[in-house]
């Protein structure tokens, strides 16, 4: 009788420590691949940064020939070249300044880092944003929603093998009480699953950046919209202000 109460514990007991050992393994799986996908992040946003970077030191590193040159312009009364030759900084000085200016200071700096960065992958991109001064949304988490939602375009652009077909249009802006967020790319072919979402093409760590975007829409009740046709793949986003 003894052995027969025994004989269900024991297995009980096995059966415990069994999912909690299968438990710790998905939990390291798991633990590994958001450290995989935090790495990613830091190198990415490490290229931005040393992008601006480097177009800024260019810059100031020519400054002083600059001067000389204008210098020797003025002296030798050359005012028409003296004012081309002024047009012609301002032109490139206006490539190292900000290239959209949102009323956001957070968001600038995330939309201007990633279009700098397609501009260096010579990339397409027609842009306009606008936000209120004051929102609601926290902005770390409307950062990480662009922020997100731009990478995606342009692991899109990278899966079209001609240059000059590569393009991104985005916009931001308030319609009926919302911030709308559009983004749209050139893209290669892409496949649904069964639940309706997007299979990647970039390997598990760009479906973390997808769900990030579900998550965050989600936790502000707002809307999420995904389109693919023929080459092109668009998302909308609605968050309540």
């Amino acid at each position: 009788m003894i052995d027969l109460f025994l004989f269900p514990l024991s297995a009980i007991l096995l059966t415990g420590t069994l999912y909690l050992s299968i438990r710790a393994i998905i939990s390291r799986h798991i633990d590994k691949r958001i450290a995989g996908y935090q790495n990613a992040l830091l190198i990415k946003h490490y290229e931005e940064v040393q992008n601006i970077y480097l177009k800024m030191r260019g810059w100031r590193h020519d400054y002083h020939n600059h001067i000389q040159v204008m210098k020797a312009h003025l002296a030798m009364n050359q005012l028409d070249e003296l004012k081309d030759y002024l047009d012609m900084l301002d032109n490139d000085l206006q490539t190292v300044d900000t290239v959209i200016k949102t009323g956001n200071i957070h968001l600038d700096a995330i939309l201007n880092s990633k279009l700098s960065l397609m501009a260096n992958h010579q990339i397409k991109v027609n842009a306009k944003a606008q936000v209120p001064s004051v929102l609601t949304i926290n902005e770390y988490d409307l950062c990480s929603i662009i922020g997100n939602l731009l990478d995606n375009a342009m692991e899109g652009c990278e899966q079209v093998p001609q240059s000059d077909d590569q393009f991104i249009r985005i916009y931001i802006g308030v319609f009926k009480q919302q911030l709308y967020i559009s983004v749209t790319n050139s893209t290669g072919e892409l496949k649904k699953i069964r639940t309706g979402k997007y299979l990647t093409t970039k390997g598990s760590g760009h479906g973390f950046g997808l769900r990030r975007i579900d998550a965050l829409v989600k936790k502000y009740g707002g809307y999420l919209n995904r389109q693919n046709e023929p080459g092109v793949f668009a998302t909308e986003v609605m968050l309540p202000l």
